[in-house]
């Protein structure tokens, strides 16, 4: 029987308690919505247009200029992150940020943290790596990097980048779930139902959440977090807090 990583032991210790009669004093973690469906409460434009963002019919709509951050009022350290997202135009371009300082950089006007990578399938047509060779499909489906100075060791290397292990994400009109563990520094990521990819020993661990904005209209709905137990995190380990 192989030994359990400490991720493992983690997630088997989260069940366990989810499972378990609360102690005294505490209680049980439950998701809760990070987007009410009706307006941008919770929500802190960072750098975008006061357009950029909507809601309508229960819908985000984030309309992809122009390019940066809308980021979560307040930091998250261990939780799962339950998102569902699908771009409008072919070769779309977006991303979740977690554990994000939300300062964008002066150039790429967007901030540091570990993006998960939202690409609609079409965005790597005719496109090639720094190798040059052709991009690979796993670069579409739900790529992990730190990015900003934030180091990570990716479990599917692509250069400094994880790759998810299959394909399974769906193009543009159609919607993607996303549903992202991340603890300890630690992320795991559920693509349409599967876990094909992750993280560990990231150098940032506890910080904001961001939704990008990075050219083409893309939607989201279903935001939902759950705040697992905080574990042992160092002010180095933090971004800053904003007000």
């Amino acid at each position: 029987m192989a030994l359990m990583t400490r991720f493992d032991c983690r997630v088997l210790l989260a069940a366990v308690w989810l499972t378990a009669v609360p102690l005294a004093g505490q209680s049980v973690p439950v998701f809760r919505d990070l987007f009410n469906g009706k307006d941008l409460t919770g929500w802190v434009n960072v750098n975008t247009d006061e357009d950029t963002w909507s809601v309508k019919d229960g819908i985000l709509i984030c309309k992809g200029q122009p390019i940066g951050v809308m980021r979560s009022d307040k930091q998250y350290e261990n939780f799962i992150l339950h998102i569902e997202w699908k771009h409008i135009e072919a070769g779309g371009n977006s991303g979740v940020f977690v554990w994000s300082d939300a300062k964008p950089g002066e150039k790429n006007r967007l901030p540091n943290g570990v993006e998960v990578q939202m690409l609609e399938l079409d965005a790597i047509t005719g496109r090639k790596g720094r190798d040059g060779q052709p991009l690979s499909p796993g670069y579409v489906h739900g790529d992990l990097f730190g990015v900003g100075g934030v180091e990570i060791v990716p479990d599917n290397p692509r250069g400094v980048r994880s790759s998810s292990l299959e394909n399974r994400a769906k193009g543009r009109g159609e919607w993607n779930t996303y549903d992202v563990v991340a603890i300890d520094g630690v992320i795991k990521l559920a693509v349409n139902g599967k876990f094909v990819n992750g993280i560990s020993k990231s150098t940032q661990k506890k910080g904001y959440l961001c939704l990008e904005s990075e050219g083409k209209e893309i939607h989201f709905r279903n935001i939902k977090i759950m705040e697992l137990l905080p574990g042992v995190t160092s002010p180095e380990q933090s971004a800053p807090l904003l007000d």
